[in-house]
């Protein structure tokens, strides 16, 4: 069986649209000089997924989006989301109700200016709501036409199972590099279901391309639109604990010929259940790199042999 990404993309990566999200605040990684040129950059080198959400600068990135796809929207497929709603404070809800469902794909078809989206997904899980109960709105609004196809991120095997109840499930999304995997009930779910995978944090958060540092604080040394400077979940003694296996990591790139960054996308992508990694760069220069960059097949016993390291 073809995996829908797959048929969306002839590369192996889509676009990661918190890298656009610039001063908007929400989820992202800090101003960008040029989004447009960056997202004009990324469909020439291939690229044809490309992902974003309403946290993402508070609307910014799709706002961005709206402007790269007005001439192209046949030619890319865009992925946006719904679950991590915000107040006029700002302060951030993460919900999937189905009102609020219903209410913030309306508000991404109107920040992206088109009449639909080719991959919806809940962002979340939410202990609080039966997932059926969201993707009763979503499996409506496929029918509608609003939307192309329905998936999860983050998600655990319990709502995984439950919301093929209600409708196919086309594509995982969840965090994916060498500190973290999904779990392993919903890897094993996904191929018996011949479902899609699709990998973000490749280089959690900047840690594996080798920019983070163990001394790099968040009170003064990141950017203020940068999340990190203040997220709840950038917590220094895991940053640093991350760090400190570093040396292991870059002494088996240099064995294999790789800098960091590859290695780390070398591993996203090795398992054959993962087909697409998302990346983020913020600069043309960053993404070339990328998306330029060597990529080896890692083996299996490559792979635990780095598990292994993060596991001690």
């Amino acid at each position: 069986m073809t995996h829908l990404l797959n048929e969306w993309s002839k590369q192996p990566f889509a676009f990661g649209g918190a890298a656009v999200s610039g001063e908007g605040g929400g989820y992202g990684f800090g101003s960008v000089s040029d989004p447009q040129g960056l997202l004009e950059r990324a469909y020439e080198m291939g690229l044809t997924i490309f992902d974003t959400a309403p946290i993402y600068g508070f609307g910014k990135s799709e706002e961005e989006f709206s402007k790269f796809i007005k001439n192209k929207r046949e030619d890319v497929k865009v992925i946006s989301k719904s679950g991590v709603y915000w107040q006029s404070s700002k302060r951030v809800d993460m919900t999937n109700d189905p009102k609020v469902t219903l209410k913030m794909l309306e508000e991404s078809l109107k920040r992206l200016n088109t009449d639909y989206i080719d991959l919806y997904m809940i962002h979340w899980p939410d202990p609080s709501v039966d997932i059926r109960y969201p993707l009763e709105v979503l499996s409506k609004a496929r029918e509608e036409g609003k939307i192309r196809e329905i998936g999860l991120c983050n998600i655990n095997i319990d709502d995984l199972k439950g919301s093929e109840e209600v409708v196919p499930v086309r594509v995982v999304q969840s965090q994916h590099n060498i500190y973290e995997e999904p779990p392993q009930d919903v890897i094993d779910y996904m191929k018996e279901k011949d479902i899609s995978f699709m990998g973000w944090g490749a280089f959690d958060k900047g840690i594996l391309t080798g920019r983070v540092t163990k001394k790099r604080e968040q009170a003064k040394d990141y950017d203020d639109e940068d999340c990190r400077k203040s997220a709840p979940w950038w917590v220094q003694k895991d940053v640093i604990a991350k760090c400190e296996k570093l040396s292991f990591f870059q002494e088996l790139a240099d064995k294999l010929e790789l800098d960091l960054s590859e290695l780390a996308i070398s591993y996203a992508l090795a398992p054959s259940w993962s087909h697409i990694a998302l990346v983020g760069a913020k600069s043309i220069k960053d993404l070339e790199k990328v998306l330029n960059g060597k990529r080896i097949l890692l083996t299996e016993e490559q792979r635990q042999e780095i598990q292994k390291q993060c596991r001690l």
